[in-house]
């Protein structure tokens, strides 16, 4: 089991180099990401956009603009289009968003004609989070794509995230689907989705997990609250995964966590044909570079299994 973000690096430095494609990479984080992870022997990259610009971000903070391959590419637009493109033709593994809003690039990965989503597909956004108080990774979905997700949906959401849990050597993990309270309520919408999806993995409907809610959060990843409260579920305290009721609970603990406790991340937009990274504006070098770890990690996997 991966318990640390640095051993998802040392993993995939043990396979095969993955094709990075970046659109739009013109602001400093994502440069100095994209470097380092170059340099690391993660990834091959094709860096999509205004060359120019590129190449002085890189040199006013001392990095190196030599990429595997440019691009070069002055309107945002046709950046993104193209960096899809690139993909969806099966010349890159990953898509990473650069210095583009985040409606244009999940639009460009959405379209039905030149996209990277197969039909009927659902796009959700995954999050593993380091945090210094917790003994290992928390998966967390979702916190940034879908902003109330529906019954159907949040069967697909605890689908992708097995997979990443997967990925890090997780198997058969705990998803803890988070709530206010623990008794179901029609007053609580989300504790009505919660059991409903606990008695379908029960009866295997949902396969590869060991579901439990509605609980509240301090259930999920505290064993003393657990015990407290008198909480016989499976793995209570020793939650691997985390779904929540919508995008505003799970924002906000995403963010708390990376203020006030000093978490660690990597995050990926998953449903589309291949791993497509998506850090917020104010997320780190860092943040990026394990982002574009865990997305070498996902698509070895995939490829593994074909």
């Amino acid at each position: 089991m991966i318990k640390k973000l640095e051993e998802i690096i040392a993993t995939v430095k043990g396979y095969p180099k993955k094709r990075l494609v970046v659109a739009c990479g013109e602001d400093p984080h994502t440069i100095e990401a994209v470097s380092r992870a170059q340099t690391e022997g993660l990834v091959e990259v094709t860096m999509v956009g205004n060359r120019k610009k590129i190449e002085e971000e890189a040199a006013g903070h001392g990095v190196s603009a030599a990429f595997s391959k440019f691009l070069d590419i002055a309107d945002t637009k046709e950046a993104l289009k193209q960096a899809v493109r690139l993909v969806r033709n099966g010349e890159g593994d990953i898509l990473m968003k650069g210095l583009v809003p985040t409606p244009d690039y999940m639009r460009a990965i959405l379209d039905k004609e030149n996209g990277l989503v197969p039909p009927g597909g659902l796009l959700s956004h995954v999050t593993v989070m380091e945090v210094p108080a917790y003994e290992k990774l928390l998966i967390l979905s979702d916190v940034a794509v879908l902003v109330l997700p529906d019954l159907e949906q949040k069967i697909k959401i605890i689908g992708y995230t097995i997979e990443v849990a997967n990925a890090l050597s997780i198997e058969n993990p705990f998803v803890y689907l988070i709530s206010s309270v623990e008794t179901v309520s029609q007053k609580v919408p989300s504790t009505i989705d919660a059991a409903l999806l606990k008695v379908m993995a029960e009866r295997g409907q949902i396969k590869g997990a060991r579901v439990e809610g509605p609980v509240g959060l301090d259930i999920a990843i505290s064993r003393e609250s657990a015990a407290i409260k008198g909480f016989k579920g499976e793995g209570a305290g020793q939650a691997d995964i985390l779904i929540f009721p919508g995008i505003e609970a799970g924002n906000v603990f995403y963010k708390s966590c990376t203020i006030f406790a000093g978490a660690r991340l990597a995050s990926l937009v998953v449903g589309a044909t291949a791993p497509c990274i998506l850090t917020s504006r104010g997320d780190s070098e860092e943040s990026k570079f394990y982002s574009i770890g865990l997305a070498s990690l996902l698509s070895t996997r995939r490829r593994q299994q074909k």
